[in-house]
């Protein structure tokens, strides 16, 4: 994936979404998705959805509203809620905090949403979610993997945390990977949080950290980094680097020979988005943990189901994929509305009771299941390794696997 490509357009953006889905523009940066049917007496129930559908992570922020807009559609196809249908209300937050703020309050104080899933990166979490909670007084789901330690009253996580990436990941590149481990990461709170986690556990498991070092998001020289893990002979690298310069980082590191020597490569963000950032040589044997992998439809019905649905209704290169938050949202619109129904209403308090214990039979990757109290999701894992520009599956978690978290 180029940095080109990365950096969808607004006109792209509407090209690829907007107008193939029906979506209504109503304003800059504004989209509603209405049922095509309508119940008089009690009008609409409203989902409120703010991603990055422009800027440098639009390619997951596109995809996530994507799945929205499937997953709506079902469940309205099948009779919507409570006998109303959803309307689907969509802001770009355009990787930018100041702009998530503004278009998130457009979706509470004039689009009136009765809940937002909403965020990628910890940092938009951050801006929004008071936003949301604390002066919106509506209901947050945060769709993405991330570092963990979020435990703020109706807010609502279903995507993986450290426990659930790195708890059987760890051993497992110790034992084929090497002791050895260098954490590169991105500076801001994602990479410093989970890499406290990681080095616990490395350090837990017999292992030891060389060095960790953080840089700018813009960062894409990484030459005295590479330097400094060839030189201490690392074994593996645990990366935290997220676009742009996690292409740039792999390649520096393939041409300095650190897989040709043994080195092995681990990125627990990595999914099918990733393997195209890379020609295949530079990410070989790269390893990650997520709750869901493409391959994972090759034994798996329901999610070859899923996964046949949005290649069939959004064909291109926009993916469904776990570490771009795609299952998180599948997940978490799920979780909600089966909240919804057990609730028989749709106020915050109600339906937050409810999503504290609501589970799904089926969903990409397995089941899932809120901890009641925690405001976190149970949810299969997978260890997947790169091979040859595919992931393959090389280890699943027995069962749901805990968040560990709040």
């Amino acid at each position: 994936m180029s940095i080109e490509r990365m950096n969808l357009t607004r006109r792209r953006f509407m090209s690829n979404f907007a107008f193939a889905t029906g979506a209504l523009a109503t304003g800059v940066g504004s989209w509603v998705v209405r049922a095509d049917w309508a119940n008089a007496a009690e009008g609409p129930i409203r989902v409120g959805i703010a991603t990055d559908l422009t800027g440098p992570i639009a390619f997951a922020g596109v995809a996530d509203a994507n799945v929205a807009k499937m997953v709506i559609k079902e469940i309205n196809d099948e009779g919507g809620l409570l006998g109303r249908p959803i309307e689907l209300y969509i802001e770009d937050t355009a990787s930018n905090e100041s702009v998530a703020v503004g278009n998130v309050r457009k979706l509470i104080q004039r689009d009136k949403v009765d809940m937002v899933l909403a965020g990628i990166t910890s940092s938009m979490r951050n801006a929004i979610k008071d936003p949301i909670v604390a002066r919106g007084k509506t209901l947050y789901i945060y769709p993405e993997l991330y570092e963990g330690k979020e435990c703020t009253p109706y807010l609502f996580c279903t995507g993986p945390t450290p426990a659930q990436q790195c708890d059987d990941l760890i051993p497992w590149l110790i034992k084929n990977g090497g002791k050895k481990f260098a954490l590169p990461g991105s500076n801001y709170v994602y990479p410093h949080t989970i890499n406290v986690y990681a080095r616990k556990l490395i350090e837990a498991h017999g292992g030891e950290v060389v060095f960790d070092e953080y840089f700018p998001l813009d960062q894409v020289d990484f030459s005295a980094t590479v330097n400094r893990i060839i030189s201490n002979k690392v074994d593996v690298v645990f990366n935290t680097v997220i676009p742009p310069g996690v292409g740039p980082l792999f390649k520096q590191l393939s041409e300095a020979g650190f897989l040709k020597a043994g080195g092995r490569l681990a990125c627990v963000w990595a999914d099918e988005n990733l393997l195209n950032v890379s020609q295949p040589s530079e990410i070989e044997g790269m390893a990650s943990c997520l709750d869901y992998f493409r391959a994972v439809t090759a034994d798996d019905p329901v999610s070859a189901k899923i996964q046949a649905a949005y290649d069939k209704n959004f064909p291109g290169k926009i993916l469904f994929a776990a570490g771009s938050a795609a299952t998180g949202t599948y997940r978490g619109l799920k979780l909600w509305a089966a909240a919804v129904k057990e609730a028989g209403k749709v106020d915050r308090d109600s339906v937050a009771a409810a999503l504290d214990h609501a589970r799904i039979a089926e969903g990409p990757g397995g089941p899932a299941e809120m901890v009641p109290g925690k405001r976190h999701c149970k949810m299969k894992m997978y260890i997947a390794v790169a091979k040859g520009g595919n992931y393959e599956i090389v280890g699943r978690s027995n069962g749901l696997v805990d968040p560990k978290e709040c």
